[in-house]
């Protein structure tokens, strides 16, 4: 007997040295195979989750994620929508989605919604459901620390693929709320879409299956018809049950398998068509108007056709058009920045656009009066990448943030939240979007960035800009004296912007460090500890104080609050304007002497953030960073408070925006509500009247740029709020440098009563 516990401890000892060697034996092997994949391989599937199929076609999704803890998001998916409705059903995939919360085999009507309030959840964030033109998913978030409860959850899914009611008086009531649903939802945005979705969508059934349907067809419908949109499409074989959380997996598997497995197979079942949308060759416009529109855009849709995605060639691919488009995307924003530039903000993107087509969109969010101005600048921006492509220093700025970025999502991905893996497999089953998981994604980045070279770039995006297959969208309010142009005068843009003069994009960029200097570090005065609650307070030399909580919640996170009480109240009535707006103004401007533009450039690849802010009782900033760049970040708070910028050109640029918003805001009803509101309960008080085009004209950079500095001259009121992922050793001599450094005058102040009398007012 001792010779067999003798051997039976030596088992056990060899166990336990040879797992934490599987486990870096595995880790490196999906390393290795990431390294070494050739780029017509497939990428395979990421060994945190399992993905299964019964025999009946259905398949299924399993991770165990314990962020949040005791908790799991449960999905069922189903790959059909609008577009399968025949044409006596539009409209009616939706109402099926009301159904399930009307009745169903095992849970009567509201016994459903009576269940999650009974384990604490809710309707929205915990119960809900959504259909598309291709899907309709149904949502679950339960806590997972009860099997009952688990299993419950279950039924609920499985009642919902299977065992619908549809009784015939809920289905009549439910006309009701869908119209009124419909009703709220013919707003200047749906007016618009039913103009341009027939063109964007042309000649294909997309055109004609919006997922709300139609009025008339949902009033009248026989009961026989939304009872076979459920049959025909409410089948084993066009579903996925997705379970992510914290919870033993082989009980999950067992309560999948309980529901599901046995779920008939239908021997006669309706295809499951994919729905073209045809090419054309002629320009086609899609320009529509409505008066309660608040903002004019214009865009420039290329479809182009479905690419495979599950080969590791294929993920190169698509991080080179990545690559393409921040880029682009930069030289818009810097375009936005300039004085009276051609839109507000523009884009350049490339990725699925339906179920069988991609596209290539160009958009921009123009003054009303701007939309040709704004297409010229879109187009003029791409054929100077066409022409004269990118530039070494722009490629190596991107390469570096997404790097950075990757980098960061593999050392959180312990910590990220289950209903993040959800989405992913959500798309994986509706649209074979691969995944192989964050490890095996990281090395993939690490192989391929570094190599992708400026020649591949800029090869990219010709063949995206194509005449045919070619969509032209416009949005405008309409309003008298606004012209918005034909399409005679949109097709003239693309004329003429083939015979600009276009000179090749410079980058100018600041070579120097974020700080001139290095101050002189203050001392900590102070020391408190709160060990009960793992909090340390110091207070510095200077009379800051910093308060600091070091936590494992994220590996690659830290965030910082700071505050002082005084803020708009302390400004006078004649320069409350500049006051209320001082932050924001100042900010735009960029730091010491880093202009906004060449400060992001400065900061590429760093994951370091601060921001001011000003409100009605007291100033302060937010901010955050990774551990790595924490140093980068207390340089960022030092400069906020010792070396603001009154960039007079931004100022200009700043001013235009928040006029076109405010102007294009006050023709939406719901905005003019509430600002209306907002004057009567406060009296018309300055400090509580919503900002206005007028107010707009109030603004003033000289009088905000000495508001900031005298909110900001003063750190000894400041308490500084530290927490993250940091120690206490590596970030004291950070703190003492930075934030012990930062003026003190030491002055007694706080905020004042602005005197605001609230009154009720009754709406009827």
């Amino acid at each position: 007997m001792k010779n067999l516990n003798r051997f039976l401890m030596a088992i056990l000892l060899a166990l336990l040295l040879i797992l934490p060697c599987t486990a870096i034996e595995q880790e490196k092997t999906i390393e290795e195979q990431a390294r070494t994949a050739s780029l017509d391989q497939k990428l395979p599937i990421g060994p945190h989750v399992e993905v299964g199929e019964f025999e009946n076609g259905l398949r299924y999704y399993i991770r165990v994620n314990k962020r949040p803890e005791n908790r799991a998001e449960l999905r069922l998916v189903v790959n059909a929508g609008s577009i399968l409705e025949d044409n006596d059903q539009q409209g009616l995939a939706h109402f099926c989605e009301h159904m399930a919360f009307n009745g169903t085999k095992n849970f009567a009507k509201h016994k459903l919604i009576e269940f999650m309030e009974s384990i604490g959840m809710r309707f929205g964030p915990g119960l809900n459901a959504y259909t598309s033109f291709d899907e309709t998913v149904y949502m679950l978030t339960v806590p997972t620390e009860s099997q009952e409860i688990m299993e419950t959850a279950f039924q609920i899914l499985g009642d919902w693929s299977h065992a619908f009611l549809f009784e015939d008086e809920e289905i009549d009531k439910e006309r009701g709320v869908i119209i009124e649903e419909w009703r709220q939802g013919r707003g200047a945005g749906a007016r618009m879409r039913d103009k341009q979705f027939p063109i964007l969508f042309k000649g294909s059934q997309y055109a004609e299956r919006l997922p709300i349907g139609k009025k008339e067809i949902i009033e009248n419908f026989k009961h026989k018809v939304l009872k076979r949109f459920y049959k025909d499409w409410y089948r084993p074989d066009l579903m996925a049950v997705i379970v992510v959380g914290d919870f033993d997996k082989s009980t999950i598997k067992g309560l999948i398998d309980k529901h599901f497995s046995t779920l008939p197979k239908r021997k006669k079942e309706r295809p499951r068509l994919t729905f073209q949308v045809p090419d054309h060759k002629e320009t086609l416009f899609a320009i529509a108007t409505d008066k309660e529109n608040t903002r004019a855009s214009v865009s420039v849709y290329h479809k182009l056709p479905l690419r495979e995605q599950e080969t590791v060639g294929s993920y190169r691919e698509r991080i080179a058009e990545a690559l393409y488009n921040r880029m682009l995307n930069q030289r818009f924003d810097e375009l936005a920045r300039k004085p009276d530039p051609p839109f507000i903000y523009a884009s350049s993107s490339r990725g699925i656009f339906i179920r069988s087509k991609e596209i290539y969109a160009l958009n921009a969010s123009v003054k009303e009066e701007g939309i040709a101005r704004g297409l010229e600048a879109l187009l003029t921006e791409s054929k100077r990448v066409s022409r004269f492509g990118f530039v070494e220093s722009e490629l190596e700025r991107q390469k570096q943030e997404v790097l950075r970025w990757i980098e960061q999502a593999y050392t959180e991905r312990e910590k990220t939240e289950s209903y993040q893996f959800v989405s992913e497999y959500i798309r994986n089953f509706l649209q074979d979007e691969p995944i192989p998981g964050i490890e095996y994604e990281f090395e993939l980045y690490k192989r391929f960035v570094p190599e992708i070279s400026l020649k591949e770039i800029n090869s990219l995006g010709k063949d995206w800009l194509t005449e045919h297959n070619r969509v032209i969208m416009v949005s405008a309010p309409e309003k008298e004296g606004l012209k918005v142009p034909t399409e005679e005068e949109l097709l003239a843009v693309f004329d003429a912007v083939e015979e600009k003069e276009i000179e090749p994009y410079v980058d100018t960029v600041l070579a120097q460090p974020l700080l001139p200097e290095i101050p002189e570090p203050g001392e900590i005065a102070e020391t408190k500890n709160l060990e009960e609650v793992g909090i340390t307070e110091w207070e510095l030399s200077n009379g800051v104080h910093v308060v600091l909580k070091p936590t494992d919640f994220k590996e690659d996170e830290i965030i910082l609050r700071a505050a002082s009480p005084g803020g708009i109240s302390l400004a006078s009535d004649e320069d409350y304007i500049p006051a209320r707006t001082a932050a924001q103004v100042i900010a735009s401007g960029g730091l010491g002497e880093f202009n906004a533009i060449n400060l992001q450039k400065n900061l590429s690849g760093k994951i370091a953030r601060i921001n001011p802010y000003i409100n009605e009782l007291e100033e302060g900033l937010i901010g955050n960073a990774s551990p790595k760049d924490l140093e980068t970040m207390f340089q960022l708070i030092y400069l906020t408070f010792t070396a603001p910028r009154a960039d007079a050109q931004m100022f200009e640029v700043l001013k235009d925006q928040m006029k076109t918003r405010y102007r294009n805001m006050s023709a939406s009803p719901m905005f003019v509500f509430y600002q209306t509101l907002a004057i009567l309960i406060s009296q018309n008080h300055l400090h509580a009247r919503p900002m206005t085009v007028e107010s707009v004209d109030e603004m003033d950079l000289e009088k905000s740029y000495a508001f900031y500095k005298d909110r900001y001259a003063d750190a000894s009121d400041f308490i500084f709020i530290i927490v993250g992922s940091f120690n206490l050793e590596t970030i004291k001599p950070l703190v003492e440098r930075y934030l012990g450094a930062l003026p003190s005058i030491e002055r007694e102040e706080s905020w004042k009563d602005a005197g605001i009398e609230f009154y009720w007012v009754h709406i009827i």
